[in-house]
């Protein structure tokens, strides 16, 4: 299939927390978000307003790259934000149940380049790059399932 593609400009942390807040309204258990992009791009931050959206109860969302996993029980249903910074194979990534909670949880997937063939088909990928001006980023969406086409609408109205 041939991807589709989208473009949201943000132009500060404010704008990126909003954007996230906006995908907090459309994801259900079994969406996968694959979030591309430098050290510093704002994947931490994007992933950070997502969850604490769907939190009924306010807490800490710390990043999980030390810990490569920290899941969150959600309003929306068990939320899984995953760091494979450090990893190096893919077998890595299912040893971690990462590949289950793709099928029953919501998946926020920083560095999801580690996952090589195990990225699942129906993720939307968010490219994360530096904008314009300083604070500001370029946030790319490519996907290949048409499942995301009306939920993506609602985001960008």
């Amino acid at each position: 299939m041939t991807p589709s593609q989208a473009r949201f400009p943000v132009v500060d942390a404010h704008a990126t927390c909003a954007l996230a807040q906006r995908f907090g309204t459309i994801l259900g258990p079994g969406d996968v978000l694959l979030l591309e992009g430098e050290i510093g791009a704002g994947k931490t931050h994007f992933a950070r307003c997502l969850i604490q959206s769907l939190l009924t109860v306010a807490e800490d969302v710390p990043s999980p790259t030390f810990t490569l996993v920290q899941t969150y029980d959600t309003r929306s249903g068990e939320v899984w934000h995953a760091d494979l910074y450090r990893l190096s194979d893919p077998d890595q990534c299912a040893e971690l149940g990462l590949t289950e909670a793709f099928n029953s949880a919501i998946c926020l997937v920083e560095w999801p380049d580690r996952l090589a063939e195990l990225a699942p088909d129906t993720a939307l990928t968010l490219t994360f790059a530096p904008g314009p001006a300083e604070e500001s980023r370029i946030i790319t969406l490519r996907w290949t399932d048409p499942r995301w086409d009306p939920r993506l609408a609602q985001v960008a109205a």
